[in-house]
């Protein structure tokens, strides 16, 4: 597994994180004998970057975290936690240090430990980054030992950019992958010369780069991909990263042709992820052990060739960028 540095935190990471989401909530059934055994080959395998938030499975994520750690004890990987997303409203106005706090002291709690490695703040309405006293009151929890460091979530490459104007936001988690190359264009170069750790998300685009699925494949109905692919629940963009279901079908059978022997699509879409050095780690989410140490594997594959990713940016200009990259 390689390392990478995440930003100015100055922690070295492997490139391929666990993504935590699929082991709390919205994927369908995961028991807590899978969960914990994809965590645990995860590690295994050499994976030191762990993504969580409060709210997956209203908490099951990060106490799953927690009871594993305390299974195998030792050196700790590092944990990012989110905050944000239990506000209901989802407004920008909840956004206040009294809230966070609370947050912040729940997670403490749920992971069992007595400083956050690292806590984002969740996809908050676009205004919150323009709310100088909200990344202040982040500030203010550093400074009382509640988190080591800080930074945010997001849905458009706009709020990236802002948000890596406030000094202490130390890492960016956004969505990048062969459907949603925006990021690529400006983002990168400029959170690179800030110094800002960059987390890749929603790297499979829910699935759909992995080969597996078809226009017959059906979702359990407590599965995102089943009750959010127009937005009903949150941004339509964290499903199929926002492309239409059956184009993307089409376009991952143009994929499917450039995967090299040995390796499977999966891989070859993480693996492409990683050529872009500003990236820090990415996070793709895994249900069980097999599928944690398959994306352990991606690290080591070779560089996508120059022809290869020439075809990939093709494609995405020609048949997927229409319908994406003007929305985030």
């Amino acid at each position: 597994m390689q390392q990478r540095k995440l930003g100015r935190t100055g922690a070295a990471v492997s490139d391929i994180g666990f993504g935590a989401w699929a082991i709390g909530g919205s994927w369908g059934d995961v028991s807590v004998e899978d969960a914990k055994g994809a965590l645990h080959a995860a590690l295994d395998n050499g994976v030191t970057f762990i993504d969580t938030a409060d709210v997956y499975g209203d908490g099951r994520s990060e106490r799953i975290i927690a009871d594993v750690l305390a299974e195998r004890g030792g050196a700790r990987p590092f944990v990012a936690t989110k905050a944000g997303r239990r506000l209901s409203p989802h407004v920008a106005e909840g956004y206040t240090k009294a809230n966070l706090t609370a947050f912040v002291e729940r997670s403490l709690r749920n992971l069992r430990v007595d400083c956050l490695d690292l806590v984002q703040l969740h996809c908050p309405p676009t205004p919150v980054f323009y709310q100088p006293d909200v990344f202040g009151a982040m500030d203010d929890l550093v400074a009382a030992g509640k988190i080591r460091h800080y930074g945010v979530s997001v849905e458009k490459v706009e709020e990236g950019l802002k948000a890596i104007e406030y000094p202490n936001v130390a890492t960016v988690q956004i969505i990048y992958n062969m459907f949603r190359q925006r990021p690529a264009t400006l983002f990168f170069a400029e959170a690179a010369r800030r110094d800002v750790g960059v987390i890749v998300r929603v790297p499979l685009a829910s699935g759909l780069l992995t080969g597996k699925m078809s226009a017959s494949t059906t979702f359990a109905a407590d599965d995102h991909r089943a009750f959010n692919r127009e937005g009903e629940s949150f941004d339509k963009g964290e499903t199929f990263a926002g492309v239409p279901y059956d184009l993307a079908l089409e376009a991952v059978e143009r994929i499917r042709a450039l995967v090299p022997g040995g390796a499977t699509m999966a891989q070859f879409a993480l693996r492409w992820i990683l050529m872009e050095h500003s990236v820090s780690t990415v996070i793709p989410g895994a249900r069980n052990a097999a599928q944690a140490i398959a994306n352990s594997q991606a690290s080591a594959l070779d560089a996508v060739s120059p022809a290869a990713m020439e075809q990939l940016r093709a494609l995405y200009r020609e048949r997927i960028a229409p319908h994406v990259h003007h929305l985030w």
